[in-house]
């Protein structure tokens, strides 16, 4: 599978599965307003998912890793598809949150299975930029899925974002079972792999440095619906028109990310760090402020979009063998730092205000920057 198509096709998937992920973000208080929740326990919808992902995802690869790959992601985006347009029709928001959980199983299997195809089919020089096509996926959730749901909450209703994504995945399944060749088993023991090389010191640095990272970016990013609504008081469609803008940046964002990382990994990562605490900073002075928030957003949109990737490349490079359990362990660790992110800005809500919510962001960024520090000095 060297063709570059097929790794589109699997970017396509990733957009489905992020888009489910992630597309509530958006549309958090309007679901709060609807089942009349406060929204730090609205912001559940999102951690519930992360959290799932995080605690099931190495386990899930393990469990499937006789199964075919091809049937894997077939069936995976089959699962979302159908819990989504359940989701557009629940009353009860436990009923929702349990909704929210069944495909949560299922994201890491297609990621991993997504992410290794890409490193095993590109040469070491072009890993980054492989990676970067299938975290595209995850960038055009962010151009178009996240804003898209946002914009049918604000015309019709809350549970259209929900059809519209169910749509999404529609489409993802049929490109996938359409385009996608049949791919081979690693052939490769996931459980003989953890027992021998889970324990380098190196890749437990970086996961450290991908959960601070990743939690500091969700922190802010989690809520940013509420913050653009109640701070730089926009209406639905602005934030919808601003979502937007934040995620089509981030296309040129994830796409500098992958060509600097492949060459200048820790200047990469340090650059990014520095310009992610600048960001937030900018966002608390000026968030109140409409036209140069505009910017800020921008700005926020092309740096936020490479934090996954320079976190995958960062965990991927310490240690060699089955990509597929090593990528579902970074994908375990993103999404405990997801959960940890919508928890922490939650509760700096309820304590601070949505205004001061960047702060626990910049707390999050700085412990990243002194494990980052002490990587280069202790073990590089």
């Amino acid at each position: 599978m060297k063709s570059k198509r097929n790794l589109y096709v699997l970017a396509l998937g990733v957009f489905g599965i992020t888009t489910t992920e992630f597309g509530v973000i958006g549309v958090l208080p309007e679901i709060a307003s609807a089942f009349h929740v406060p929204i730090d326990k609205a912001g559940w919808l999102l951690s519930i998912f992360a959290l799932i992902v995080a605690l099931f995802g190495p386990f899930m690869i393990i469990l499937f890793s006789s199964f075919k790959r091809k049937n894997l992601l077939v069936a995976s985006l089959c699962i979302f598809t159908v819990a989504n347009i359940l989701s557009a029709y629940i009353t009860n928001f436990y009923i929702l949150l349990a909704a929210r959980m069944i495909p949560a199983f299922f994201h890491p299997v297609y990621w991993s299975i997504s992410l290794s195809v890409a490193e095993k089919n590109s040469t070491p020089e072009n890993k980054s930029k492989a990676v970067s096509i299938i975290f595209s996926g995850l960038t055009l959730a962010t151009v178009l899925g996240v804003p898209l749901a946002t914009l049918m909450s604000d015309l019709f209703s809350w549970q259209s974002s929900f059809l519209l994504t169910a749509f999404i995945n529609i489409l993802a399944l049929a490109g996938v079972q359409l385009f996608l060749p049949s791919i081979q088993n690693t052939g490769e023991s996931p459980i003989r792999f953890s027992s021998t090389r889970v324990q380098s010191k190196c890749l437990w640095t970086n996961l450290f440095l991908a959960f601070f990272t990743i939690t500091a970016m969700y922190s802010t990013y989690g809520y940013m619906a509420d913050f653009l609504k109640n701070v730089s008081l926009m209406n639905g469609r602005q934030i919808s028109m601003m979502l937007f803008l934040f995620g089509t940046v981030g296309i040129f964002g994830n796409k500098m990310a992958g060509n600097y990382m492949s060459r200048f990994p820790f200047e990469t990562t340090l650059i990014f760090l520095i310009l992610l605490i600048g960001i937030h900073l900018l966002i608390y002075y000026y968030g109140g402020f409409f036209i140069p928030m505009i910017g800020i957003i921008c700005f926020w949109g092309l740096i936020h979009s490479g934090g996954f990737l320079i976190s995958n490349i960062n965990v991927t490079s310490s240690t060699s063998g089955s990509p597929e359990l090593i990528n579902s362990i970074f994908t375990s660790c993103g999404n405990f730092a997801v959960t940890a992110g919508t928890l922490l800005g939650g509760f700096w809500i309820s304590h601070y205000g949505i205004k001061n919510i960047v702060w626990s962001s910049v707390i999050c960024i700085t412990g990243a920057l002194l494990i980052l520090i002490l990587k280069k000095k202790l073990i590089e």
